[in-house]
């Protein structure tokens, strides 16, 4: 039986193709199939080169203008209908749905590549049976049967949105342009990858499709919507572009590209890279053979994996006209290609044709010599067929039956049963790659990423500069060798940037624009105490306990350690004054003992005179608590320290007072008051006093005691070692209860300065203790604003100066007649009474 392996690659719309879709016509493609067959049983039809295919040499002046541009715009259902028919019917005689030679059946068809076209010849064939091998993009089909009988040579397409996406972030294209087809699978790719491309941080300044035109009415509409459209694309500010089309969109495109040199459009073309899908591949028209092709150089493409097959340049380069028989396209091709004319030909083109032109002479926009990705496609998709038949024709010869010694035949398999051959058809080709298909009836396969490289003499390069593997981990899904890529000449041979502003430098965070996608952003600056230590930071973090930001808030410095050392000046002055003072103490303590028995000393109650001073010289010492490393004794110890001892101090300043008031008060006759003045008033005032402090300091050490601890906050650039007071409340009911006792002799005080004694004691204590209170009153504010050591040196400072203050208001003036007025030291000037 005869049977027609028919290569259904049904393009009549793209007649008018001057490059061709295919690389190059493949030799004797079922060697396998010839064993089995004999001379003649297999005719292998239709499958001729890429060259002349589906090229119709129609020319541009015997042409109507008008059909010239439904052929090139409308993919025309119904030609593909009637040629998909054809193959149903006898033989030159079209009666559709009638085939009287049944020996001439096709048992399958390869088609493509457009994906409309494979989608209407499916409608046809299928109904049929008759497998379908596709090589182009793929159709979404409506019916389960037809998916049943359709085989694709090209990959799922969401592996390759999957590469264009980890490729984009490969190169940090945040901010691109995308264009599309003005139909159904233009549609599903805006659907299916844009979302996928914002998921993952890509926005885009721009989603445009290429205009439409469906008859040639529609021309100067479509002119129009072109011009718009280039505007759109040369004014945006994205260097990339994401092109996404068929086999004749590159036509489309480049005519696209000459809208300014007919229309006055003011916006200036900027450098812009191409990235091309793998349906996607370089034809043109007669009319664009001279145009430039530089506009594609520097692009990037996602192609089908494919390799050079042996002796296929070889076999292009020396093809000639020998084969016209087999081949009634070659004749209208040649005269295409090399711009010539045959002396029986009814067009008239440029130089008599002499048959010897090589093809290796035409330059690469005409023809490439090259096995690209869809000439892969189509060889392993006949070889695909071949290794089919085999399979089926040996499962045959299986099922052969004895009887009576004789063999017989059972009936002869179906042709529509070839599918399941298909889907199970695994080889090696000739390049030693791997075909097969999965479940899903598709090539398993990988992508390559090509690099396209143009040269003045209109010839071009497709340049594998990496691949792409579906199955790899993510971060390895695709390869690139950057040094290999040739990017456009705009960009001086420097991998563009292409995002929709600067990116955001370490120690800025971003904050988006209202109104503009979410790529776009402004800088700010981190606050105070923030950093951002990447690019394009979201926001600013802090840094890790122990470490402050550096001036430029773009780095973590460790913090220093820092308390008030006596190493240094400030605390070594402190120190010094405390120690000072202290000795000054000692020495009017010493003054008064050696003068204890002199009326000024023994007035007032020697024995709290004694006590004042011995409570204020350790008040002094007491400072030196809080310079140097704070360590759990001297926490204990500063605060409860002080808070006893001045309350020793100013009790003892309280009961002088309350003394004096009640001496002037006993000299009257007949007062009640004497049997009060004495030393166990005074005592008693002093104890009950210091025992209350220290019956809060000691509730204080056994509930919430102070303790070491570290201040990573409060100062920037330094970790401060300080005393945690543990209980705040605790530490405010010491305060407050010292400055309950100093309100109190200062009001009694003020209330006894004008008695009428040479020597009273009043006076000197108010002053003393307005000094010690101003002191105190003005160290809770300025305690609670500073921070670090600083506290500590505001604190020092009070001790010492409310001490001094004591000292000198209440001390010097009777250390200054004791020692240089002795002379008022007597009985009689001590009281004296007014006139």
């Amino acid at each position: 039986m005869v049977v027609f392996l028919v290569v259904g690659l049904v393009l009549l719309p793209l007649a008018m193709c001057e490059v061709p879709l295919f690389k190059c016509p493949i030799r004797d493609p079922l060697p396998i199939i010839h064993k089995y067959f004999k001379s003649g049983d297999l005719i292998i039809a239709a499958i001729m080169s890429q060259i002349y295919t589906f090229c119709n040499p129609i020319t541009f002046e015997n042409y109507p203008s008008e059909e010239l541009f439904d052929d090139l715009f409308h993919f025309n259902p119904s030609r593909t209908y009637l040629a998909s028919m054809e193959l149903l019917s006898t033989q030159g005689r079209f009666i559709p749905n009638y085939k009287c030679d049944a020996q001439n059946s096709p048992v399958a068809v390869i088609t493509g590549p457009n994906s409309n076209i494979c989608l209407h010849t499916a409608a046809i064939l299928c109904i049929y049976k008759i497998p379908l091998i596709s090589y182009g993009s793929a159709p979404r089909m409506d019916s389960k049967t037809q998916s049943v009988f359709f085989h694709q040579m090209f990959p799922n397409q969401a592996h390759q949105y999957m590469g264009i996406l980890h490729m984009l972030l490969y190169f940090g294209w945040t901010w691109i342009g995308v264009i599309s087809l003005n139909d159904e699978t233009g549609e599903r790719f805006v659907q299916d990858f844009i979302p996928m491309l914002s998921q993952n941080g890509i926005c885009f300044d721009f989603i445009v499709t290429m205009p439409a035109i469906a008859f040639s009415s529609e021309i100067i509409k479509a002119m129009a919507e072109g011009v718009e459209t280039y505007k759109i694309v040369m004014g945006s500010t994205a260097k990339v572009l994401v092109l996404h089309g068929e086999i004749q969109t590159m036509i489309i495109i480049r005519l696209f590209i000459q809208l300014p040199e007919g229309e006055d459009i003011s916006v200036k073309a900027t450098g812009k890279i191409l990235i091309l899908t793998a349906q996607m591949d370089f034809t043109s028209l007669p009319l664009q053979r001279n145009w430039d092709i530089s506009f594609i150089h520097g692009a990037i493409s996602i192609a089908i994996h494919s390799m050079e097959l042996s002796g296929f340049q070889k076999f292009l380069q020396e093809k000639n006209l020998t084969s016209e028989k087999e081949d009634g396209f070659i004749r209208q091709f040649w005269q295409q290609a090399f711009v010539c004319s045959f002396s029986d030909s009814t067009v008239e083109k440029g130089e008599t044709c002499t048959g010897e032109e090589k093809l290796k002479d035409l330059p690469g926009s005409v023809f490439e010599t090259i096995t690209t990705a869809h000439s892969y496609s189509i060889y392993n998709g006949l070889y695909a067929v071949a290794h089919a038949l085999h399979a089926m024709h040996s499962s045959r010869f299986k099922h052969r039956v004895t009887v009576n010694s004789r063999q017989w035949n059972l009936p002869d398999q179906e042709w529509w049963q070839l599918h399941h051959f298909l889907k199970s058809v695994s080889f090696n080709n000739s390049a030693g790659e791997r075909i097969l298909f999965d479940q899903n009836g598709e090539l398993v396969t990988e992508f390559d990423i090509v690099n396209w490289v143009t040269f003045p003499n209109q010839s071009f390069l497709r340049v594998k500069v990496g691949k792409m593997d579906s199955k790899a981990p993510p971060d390895k899904m695709v390869i690139i060798r950057d040094n290999a890529v040739a990017w456009p000449a705009a960009f001086n041979q420097v991998q563009p940037l292409s995002v929709c502003n600067e990116n955001c430098t370490a120690g800025y965070s971003r904050r988006k624009k209202e109104g503009k996608p979410f790529c776009c952003y402004d800088c700010l600056a981190c606050p105070p105490g923030k950093i951002s230590n990447e690019k394009d930071m979201n926001e600013c973090s802090q840094c890790p306990a122990g470490q402050y930001p550096n001036k430029d808030q773009n780095l973590c410095l460790p913090k220093d350690i820092s308390f008030l050392s006596y190493g240094e000046a400030l605390g070594i002055s402190l120190a010094t004054v405390a120690l000072s003072f202290s000795f000054i103490t000692a020495l009017v303590l010493g003054v008064f003992i050696k003068h204890r028995g002199t009326p000024i000393v023994k007035a007032n109650n020697r024995d709290i005179t004694y006590t004042l001073l011995i409570s204020l010289m350790l008040s002094f010492l007491s400072a030196l608590l809080f310079i140097g490393q704070p360590e759990k004794w001297t926490c204990l110890l500063r605060q409860t320290a002080v808070g006893i001892i001045f309350s020793v101090a100013v009790s003892c300043v309280l009961a002088k007072t309350v003394t004096v008031v009640l001496a002037f008060m006993a000299t009257k006759p007949e007062s009640r008051m004497r049997r009060w003045v004495g030393k166990k008033l005074s005592s008693f005032m002093v104890l009950s006093c210091s025992l209350l402090q220290a019956t809060i300091c000691t509730v204080w050490l056994a509930t919430s005691p102070p303790f070491p601890d570290f201040d990573m906050h409060s100062v920037t650039e330094t970790i401060v070692l300080e005393c945690n007071e543990g209980s705040v409340t605790m530490f405010y009911c010491v305060l407050g209860f010292l400055g309950f006792l100093a309100t109190i002799s200062f009001i009694v005080a003020f209330l006894a300065r004008k008695l009428p004694d040479s020597f009273n004691e009043a006076k000197f204590i108010t002053f003393s203790m307005l000094v010690f209170c101003s002191v105190w009153v003005s160290f809770i504010p300025t305690y609670l604003s500073t921070k670090g050591k600083s506290m500590v040196a505001v604190e020092i400072f009070c001790i010492l100066a409310s001490s001094a203050g004591l000292l000198g208001c209440i001390f010097f003036p009777k250390c200054y007649i004791i020692l240089l007025r002795p002379e008022l030291n007597n009985k009689g000037q001590l009281i004296k009474t007014k006139n």
